[in-house]
């Protein structure tokens, strides 16, 4: 297979798998934080629900404890019940007696086969967005520390936001990336085209993207070259991990 053969080809892959590119331990992290905030609770179950794309609905994603299998891949509007006050709000909430309140979803929860008491629930969101919703159900109330549990899941709300962003800036720098590289494959240039994809990218992610283009240039002018950047990032990283950390 010629270089130019296997560039299409790279291409053509990229078109097809490029939306899909994503780090595959995270769905097992979220999957560890729920059930650990389950366990650490006392709650009879907990759950993460993500807003879709266009932030019209809710899908639980990840569930643990009671009804966990019928309410994952669950989908809801997002705002209708509890979850959805929190994401429309922005703001955590406790309610001791669901029955009794107007925003439970009551006809929702029967579906999963649970029908909880309690909840409390927490917004999981960046500083550029709502994210979701994390919940727990039931938990232990009387427990020593329980008083301090609405900030404490708002700590695990924040590592589920840390994950879901890394996946995001991950899936969004891999995808253009790729993009970049099925464009260069139909006929365009490479670097250019990763020059132009880091135009359109946040300060970070254009930065490697213009690491890519650079390091795409050099692959062109030979192996001394591509050995003579490696050599300089190297060195680089060496610095990097030897400098002490900057006082903040």
């Amino acid at each position: 297979m010629t270089p130019d053969e296997l560039l299409r080809e790279l291409g053509e892959l990229a078109m097809s798998l490029g939306p899909a590119v994503r780090p595959a331990e995270t769905d097992e992290l979220l999957r560890s934080l729920t059930q650990t905030a389950r366990r650490l609770f006392g709650a009879a179950a907990c759950s993460l629900a993500l807003l879709t794309e266009d932030d019209s609905e809710l899908v639980y994603t990840t569930a643990a404890g009671e009804g966990a299998d019928d309410v994952t891949g669950m989908r809801i509007p997002s705002t209708q019940g509890i979850a959805g006050w929190v994401v429309q709000s922005g703001q955590p909430i406790a309610i001791s007696d669901l029955a009794n309140d107007p925003r439970f979803a009551r006809e929702v929860a029967e579906q999963t086969g649970y029908v909880p008491q309690t909840i409390l629930a927490v917004p999981v969101e960046t500083a550029q967005r709502m994210l979701g919703v994390l919940s727990l159900l039931d938990r232990d109330a009387a427990r020593p520390g329980a008083e301090q549990d609405m900030a404490l899941l708002s700590l695990f709300a924040d590592q589920a936001a840390l994950a879901l962003a890394s996946v995001d800036r991950f899936s969004i720098l891999g995808k253009v990336l790729l993009d970049a590289l099925a464009e260069a494959a139909t006929g365009s240039d490479l670097v250019l085209a990763l020059r132009q994809a880091a135009d359109g990218l946040p300060a970070a992610d254009a930065d490697l993207a213009a690491l890519a283009a650079a390091f795409a240039a050099l692959a062109r002018r030979g192996a001394a070259e591509r050995r003579l950047a490696l050599a300089l990032v190297r060195d680089i990283g060496d610095y990097v991990e030897r400098r002490p950390p900057r006082a903040r």
